[in-house]
């Protein structure tokens, strides 16, 4: 070969290492525009609902072989049955008892007291002695039903009486408890859980309450209602943002957000106690220093964006669902990047067989650290071997996680803290419908209500309460003009 290269001229070796040089990075463009055109959910951040109803879902670990069974439910499985309402619960109980066997068709009861037991409700005594029967049997079936909805209307009239001594005329004030607006604090609640909850329209609210309540209800109402709950939750949502910097485990992500024609970013801090949304006007460090303050001690779980950096990694946790996304990217690059990309793959499905076997209880935190020892030992190795792999994303991916090393092992040494940012995500996820649904926000009030209205429903979800009550409590205080009840007692 070389031969036949000093046999060109020199104009014509150039031309050729200028042609090679070409081809080389035409192949390496082609090779990352191949890799973006095959992103999905699974090796990139894009969410789950960008992925194609029609491509086949890509699964990290292997697929178990077809089993040969028609799908659904197999024989000797046990069935889930709607449970039944106790008997509290309960409101209208009816009898119906058989008048004749199924056997002989004797009469099994005189009319008279087959009539009594259908009228009345029968109690055991009553069916023993109209029977003889020792023992009460019977099947409950439950038909749950809504009355007729219609909204009530208290029309207060406020007189006006002329004083029979000096003349002057007097005009009756409203007492305490009465709304000054025209809308009660249920009334006030449904309409700020119906947009802040189930993400309804301000259109689709008026026309529901219209339907549904007999309630006529204007679009600016709807707003006006919405902004008096937001100011009302001002307090509440404050209380519950001070108590992020005393949190042992914190997991945060954003998003971005529309503000009209800005484009924020909506932030999510979520700890045992609370789930705090913030809308900021950046994405910088700025904004998660100022929900945990500058010196949190405390564990911070999230994906390897660089606002976190600031935090030492001693005091991080990055996600490992994440890296799973990181090396299937590698993996669908093909070669060089896949062989890499693969073997990281398997340690990643070791590590969590291990994690799930300590949330079931057959390992404990000393038997959790010994089986990640040598997955530890074998990512490591893999990694500084990476640092100089011949395809660019690989190895700028070794050396960014042998800098974060530290924080990718803190969920096996601290108690609470995850090895993945799923609670982060999945707070997320209810706030990106509502940006995909609404199309953002208009103004700063607008964003003060999708916060503190996430920030409220998220907190009494993850506790089990109803935000709807709370709520409601929340808006009566307000027009009684009392201080909003604390969100933080009624979750504890």
């Amino acid at each position: 070969m070389n031969g036949y290269w000093a046999g060109f001229a020199p104009d014509a070796q150039a031309v050729i290492s200028a042609l090679t040089q070409q081809v080389v990075a035409l192949v390496a463009e082609v090779r990352a525009l191949t890799a973006c055109l095959g992103q999905d959910s699974t090796n990139s951040s894009r969410p789950p609902s960008s992925d194609s109803p029609f491509a086949s879902r890509r699964r990290v670990t292997p697929v178990a072989p077809p089993s040969g069974r028609r799908g659904g439910g197999q024989p000797g499985h046990t069935g889930h049955f709607r449970a039944l309402l106790p008997p509290e619960r309960v409101d209208v109980v009816v009898n119906h008892w058989p008048s004749t066997c199924v056997g002989c068709a004797t009469l099994l009861m005189a009319s008279g007291a087959v009539s009594l037991l259908a009228q009345e409700e029968a109690t055991a005594d009553d069916v023993m002695r109209l029977t003889g029967a020792g023992f009460v049997d019977y099947v409950a079936h439950q038909v749950t039903e809504l009355p007729p909805m219609r909204a009530v209307v208290t029309e207060h009239r406020l007189h006006r009486v002329a004083c029979l001594g000096c003349g002057a005329t007097t005009r009756a004030t409203l007492p305490q408890g009465v709304p000054a607006g025209a809308f009660g604090p249920r009334m006030q609640a449904t309409v700020a859980t119906l947009k802040g909850r189930f993400r309804l329209s301000c259109r689709e609210i008026a026309e529901l309450s219209d339907t549904v309540l007999e309630a006529p209800l204007s679009v600016g109402s709807v707003t006006t209602l919405c902004q008096a709950t937001s100011d009302a939750l001002a307090a509440p949502v404050a209380e519950a943002v001070a108590t992020l910097p005393h949190a042992v485990v914190v997991n945060a992500d954003e998003t971005p957000w529309k503000e009209g024609k800005a484009r924020p970013w909506l932030w999510v801090a979520v700890t045992a106690l609370v789930t705090v949304f913030r809308i900021a006007s950046s994405r910088g460090s700025e904004v998660i220093k100022d929900l945990l303050g500058e010196d949190y001690q405390g564990t911070l779980g999230t994906d390897r964006y660089a606002g976190y950096a600031w935090l030492d990694v001693a005091y991080r946790q990055v996600c490992w669902a994440h890296l799973t996304r990181d090396f299937r990217a590698l993996v669908d690059r093909g070669e060089p990047a896949a062989p890499l990309g693969t073997t990281a793959l398997a340690l990643i499905h070791q590590l969590f067989t291990a994690w799930h076997q300590f949330g079931a209880g057959t390992l404990d935190r000393a038997g959790l650290q010994a089986t990640i020892g040598p997955i530890d030992e074998a990512l490591a190795a893999l990694l500084h071997a990476g640092q100089e792999h011949p395809d660019p994303q690989a190895a700028g991916l070794c050396r960014a996680l042998l800098r974060l090393w530290p924080a990718l092992w803190t969920f096996a040494e601290v108690a609470g803290v995850e090895p993945t940012n799923n609670a982060a995500e999945r707070a997320l996820r209810p706030a990106v419908l509502w940006r995909k649904g609404s199309f953002g926000t208009r103004s700063a009030d607008g964003a003060r209500f999708v916060e503190r209205l996430l920030t409220v429903s998220a907190t009494c979800k993850q506790h089990g309460h109803s935000v709807f009550a709370y709520l409601t409590a929340v808006c009566a205080a307000a027009q009684r003009g009392e201080p909003a009840p604390s969100l933080l007692p009624a979750i504890a």
